[in-house]
């Protein structure tokens, strides 16, 4: 699995302890983790949450990545930037057993996790110990056991109804203010990462075009 990680500005400062904390986790697991930054507060390239679901949609839609680590202060306004964006399921994880239920249950391709509210000492190993429930237990194999059958029939539900509802992501891209969307690409490493392993011929060219 090919994993990405997006910060956004206000807690750009983080990036290096998330990156590290996710890498030491599913590394020896056999993924791969992209850092898409922000890498720090004073990057050129800033990144509001807004932008970080327009990136997270562009990654997941294009096959640049199979999921997407992101977040904000209370990780509310990620989770819902995403949630309004196709081909994104992300859930709002907070510590360990969100990260295990939002697998098992929802079995999403998107997190957004709070790295203001809540985070102090041990902030560090909260993240740990939810990368490990997130990504150890594979996903969608439903909790409890007797709800198994139903959880997965309700998935591909919401599956089918969010291909109905949401347009495909050039065309949401394409509806916004363009300078948001070319500032969600503007990342230092953005091309290096994105162009290495987008799989959508389409988006690809769309990209170019932003940059």
């Amino acid at each position: 699995m090919r994993i990405a990680l997006i910060n956004e500005n206000s807690q750009a400062g983080k990036n290096e302890t998330i990156y590290r904390e996710l890498c030491g986790v599913v590394e020896p697991m056999g993924h791969v983790v992209d850092n898409y930054g922000m890498y720090t507060a004073e990057d050129e390239a800033q990144l509001t949450y807004v932008q970080c679901g327009i990136l997270a949609s562009l990654l997941l839609s294009s096959g640049a990545a199979d999921f997407v680590v992101t977040g904000c202060g209370t990780g509310q306004g990620a989770m819902i930037a995403c949630n309004s964006f196709p081909n994104v399921v992300c859930g709002h994880v907070s510590n360990p057993s969100d990260a295990f239920l939002f697998a098992q249950v929802n079995d999403g391709n998107c997190v957004a996790m709070p790295y203001a509210q809540n985070y102090g000492w041990g902030g560090e190993l909260n993240l740990r110990y939810s990368f490990e429930k997130l990504f150890g237990f594979g996903s969608g194999n439903g909790y409890p056991p007797e709800r198994v059958v139903p959880e997965q029939r309700n998935k591909k539900i919401l599956d089918q109804v969010r291909a109905n509802n949401f347009k495909d992501v050039i065309t949401c891209c394409k509806g916004l203010d363009q300078d948001l969307v070319k500032g969600a690409v503007a990342g230092p490493k953005f091309k290096e990462l994105f162009f290495a392993n987008c799989k959508n011929e389409e988006i690809r060219a769309y990209v170019e075009t932003l940059l």
